[in-house]
């Protein structure tokens, strides 16, 4: 019998047979993962806005993967779809692309982001603040929970993972009201503002996070072209980059012990990636201090690749460790999601993500 009929004769029943019922029934090893942050994990968000900060919707970004752009800054995939691939997921794709369905989670990240509100703001459409990015993901539960139900949405969330990396716009690139703050502030500003998101999407039902830390872009090639006369590193950043992975986890360990079942891994990218610049031929690259695509000194004119007249682009993508003048190249992304997913103590902790998803929320699941 039609809804309709039952609605004719018992309008009593009307509110509960019109509520959406559920549409899928998900593996119970299902593990969705929702991605935050800036152009590290940017799929393609920026696309879709009228005044982007920063576009790689352009040849030759994609060239190794997916053999045109896609709106990854790099020439392939990025850490997030390598993390999509260890959970058997699909590639996830951006937030902002019309016709998605959100069970396998959702990428949200905008290149340009930061942690703060101000960073890169001026105009309405520049960049997806990280604070917007949570508003996004309430959105999300709301589909999700048409399709699912209120229980399988809570399991859903709960076992997904939440995968964030955001500050380094902040740092790189502050706004001019923040220029003249000390560091212990700004950087006290920065991961408050990220331990408020932490806590909004606790509280939409997240409970698994992997933070991967303050990178060490303060030797790319960007700032090696700035920087030419003081060794090739931006001493201002580093310190700011250091003192951000210093506080974070003391942060987290504060936030395990207010929030009941928070459960987290972060990832030393600033250690990991240093490394590689440091000892190219030991990770498989030939080149690290210079970008495989660009204009000017190193090729690290900022955002000249695939747009300034003069641009370069390298014959070998694979022995470069950087792909344009601040962004890594698959290569190198694929060895940092291993050692996220896989790694030891030293480089993941107080969990890799794959022992993470492993761990039982009493009472939860």
């Amino acid at each position: 019998m039609e809804s309709s009929r039952f609605c004719f004769f018992l309008p009593v029943f009307c509110v509960s047979l019109l509520i959406p019922a559920r549409t899928l029934t998900l593996p119970h090893n299902h593990v969705a993962l929702f991605i935050f942050g800036d152009s590290l994990f940017d799929v393609g968000n920026n696309n879709y806005l009228k005044n982007a900060i920063g576009l790689a919707n352009f040849w030759p970004y994609g060239e190794t993967f997916f053999k045109h752009p896609t709106g990854r800054f790099s020439d392939g995939r990025l850490i997030s779809d390598f993390i999509a691939e260890y959970l058997k997921l699909p590639l996830i794709p951006p937030y902002l692309q019309p016709g998605i369905q959100f069970t396998d989670g959702v990428n949200f990240a905008s290149g340009g982001a930061g942690a703060l509100v101000e960073t890169h703001q001026g105009s309405e459409g520049r960049v997806i603040d990280l604070k917007t990015q949570v508003l996004y993901l309430k959105n999300v539960k709301k589909h999700i929970k048409q399709q699912l139900g209120d229980a399988e949405t809570r399991t859903l969330l709960s076992k997904a993972i939440y995968l964030i990396s955001i500050g380094g716009n902040d740092y790189i690139a502050p706004s001019s009201e923040f220029e003249s703050f000390p560091k212990e502030e700004f950087v006290g500003m920065v991961i408050g503002n990220l331990t408020s998101v932490i806590k909004d999407i606790y509280k939409v039902g997240g409970r698994k996070f992997a933070f991967v830390s303050m990178g060490a872009f303060d030797c790319s090639p960007n700032m090696r072209a700035l920087k030419q006369d003081k060794g090739g590193c931006d001493e201002e950043v580093t310190a700011l980059a250091k003192l951000h992975n210093k506080v974070l986890p003391d942060v987290l360990k504060e936030l395990q012990g207010q929030l009941k079942e928070f459960k987290y891994i972060n990832f030393d990218f600033y250690t990991t990636l240093k490394e590689r610049i440091n000892n190219p031929s030991k990770y498989g690259f030939k080149e690290a201090n210079v970008a495989c695509c660009g204009a000017g000194p190193f090729r690290g004119t900022l955002s000249s690749c695939g747009i300034s007249k003069d641009y370069e682009v390298c014959e070998d993508v694979s022995e470069y460790l950087f792909f344009d003048s601040v962004h890594p190249t698959e290569k190198a992304y694929k060895q940092l999601a291993k050692l996220i997913w896989s790694g030891g103590y030293n480089v993941s902790w107080p969990y890799n993500l794959e022992t993470l998803i492993e761990v039982d929320l009493e009472g939860l699941l």
